[in-house]
């Protein structure tokens, strides 16, 4: 199956697209697209990955579903457009970096800034229906992620793996922790993030480590 999606990845991937699983979600996204309103615009499904190469990974952060609502979802995990309100959790993220690092909340929370610096954005399922949360998990976007963080994993070395939240938690469980970051806490979320999220200081650790490998920190800014 030919997918539009950033030549280094593409090479990784080609695989798994012609697994049958892959075909059947296609086939399922496709006529959901046709017949609801879907988020993220279809030809940003795979943003994450065209704005972040699989040679300049350098961190992942991972996500459940895109936004639901108009004009939120952009295929990068906690980003929204530029010019739209920050959702609760970027909010949160932004409160976060700030106490970390000192640095001001910025005035988008477009992220694209991240992935172009090497942060895999990623959502573990990449489409969602307006208005309803949840609405295209286990169609198989799980499985197709899965397999990029087992890619990732694998193939690469000293990589920060960002969990926030049970759900990213499982979903990394595979992870080797001898040869990455993993950090982990509760999510962002209005819900939890006073529980552990604040204070968790995990943008400044990830900085740490990167650099102690003599990888170029990220610019969280």
């Amino acid at each position: 199956m030919d997918v539009r999606i950033e030549n280094t990845w593409k090479e990784k991937l080609n695989n798994e697209f012609e697994k049958e699983y892959f075909i059947r979600l296609s086939d399922f996204v496709k006529n959901e697209y046709k017949s609801a309103t879907i988020y993220p615009p279809g030809s940003l499904i795979f943003n994450a990955f065209n704005l972040c190469p699989f040679n300049s990974i350098k961190a992942v952060i991972i996500g459940q579903d895109p936004y639901h609502g108009p004009g939120q979802a952009h295929g990068l995990c906690f980003s929204v457009r530029n010019g739209v309100a920050f959702p609760p959790s970027l909010i949160n993220i932004f409160k976060e970096i700030q106490s970390d690092l000192d640095l001001p909340r910025p005035v988008s929370g477009n992220l694209e800034r991240w992935a172009s610096q090497g942060v895999l954005l990623l959502n573990a399922t990449l489409t969602v229906r307006e208005h309803l949360a949840g609405s295209h998990q286990k169609k198989g976007w799980e499985e197709f992620t899965d397999s990029v963080i087992t890619i990732i994993n694998n193939e690469k070395k000293n990589v920060v793996f960002f969990l926030w939240g049970a759900y990213a938690q499982k979903k990394g469980e595979s992870i080797d922790r001898s040869k990455h970051l993993v950090l982990e806490s509760v999510h962002p979320s209005p819900l939890s993030a006073s529980r552990g999220f604040f204070g968790n200081k995990h943008f400044s650790k990830c900085n740490d480590y990167l650099m102690e490998h003599g990888v170029e920190p990220v610019d969280w800014r």
